[in-house]
């Protein structure tokens, strides 16, 4: 019990984010016409926020299929290098690995970033699994009750989505805080820019993270260093 409790206090800053805009979610799929056993089904199956937000569109004005999926890649891709960089820390998740790689998002990465040590009579395995499982369990029940509560909701939630972005730049801003090296956060915030000039903002996610990936490859050993160094 001290682990799921541990578990559902690291999650408590991304909770706002995941009702609002999976009320949201759950509004937009009801306006579009599908039933709300759809919206739990995608929440369950899909499980990715923009990604269900972005389906709404395409499946209501009749997209391919092969344009559904490669929307899909390009707008998830950046998952795989979360679920990458977990492959160490899920080791010996036995049944529970293939969950967790699949249900690392956004918001659970940082969570997990921003852990630390787990106190005494917490397991950091089965911490880590129960982020994650709240946390989805969290989307799916915002997700529902926003299409069953659709069109009696006495509030405009327009621009409700953008609290997914206020979260990020807190949590930005309290790593940068708190991290002996900011490498990382230089390497993604200079990608970032390059290529959004380069590219445009539709393109510029998937080349910009390459991009950090490479950087933090080849920087890993000086991060590292200073990091020893810190800790002497």
């Amino acid at each position: 019990m001290r682990t799921q409790t541990f578990a559902l206090k690291k999650i408590l800053p991304i909770v706002p984010s995941y009702l609002f805009v999976g009320i949201a979610y759950g509004i937009l799929m009801s306006e579009a016409g599908f039933s709300p056993l759809w919206t739990l089904l995608s929440s369950v199956i899909v499980y990715a926020g923009s990604l269900q937000i972005i389906m709404v569109t395409l499946l209501t004005s009749g997209a391919p299929l092969y344009l559904v999926a490669v929307t899909s890649f390009f707008v998830n891709a950046r998952h795989i290098f979360y679920g990458l960089g977990m492959i160490e820390r899920f080791r010996g998740q036995k049944l529970r690995f293939p969950y967790m790689a699949l249900t690392v998002t956004d918001e659970t990465y940082s969570v997990l970033c921003s852990m630390g040590p787990c106190p005494e009579g917490v397991s950091p395995k089965d911490a880590d699994f129960y982020v994650l499982l709240f946390s989805q369990l969290t989307w799916i029940a915002a997700s529902v009750a926003g299409a069953l509560l659709a069109g009696s909701l006495p509030v405009d939630l327009t621009g409700i989505d953008f609290s997914a972005t206020a979260f990020f730049v807190t949590v930005c801003v309290d790593q940068w805080r708190k991290s002996s090296s900011h490498l990382p956060a230089i390497a993604g915030a200079v990608s970032a820019v390059a290529f959004y000039f380069l590219l445009g903002p539709e393109d510029f996610l998937l080349p910009a993270l390459s991009a950090s990936l490479i950087v933090l490859l080849l920087l890993k050993d000086r991060a590292l260093l200073q990091k020893r160094r810190d800790r002497a």
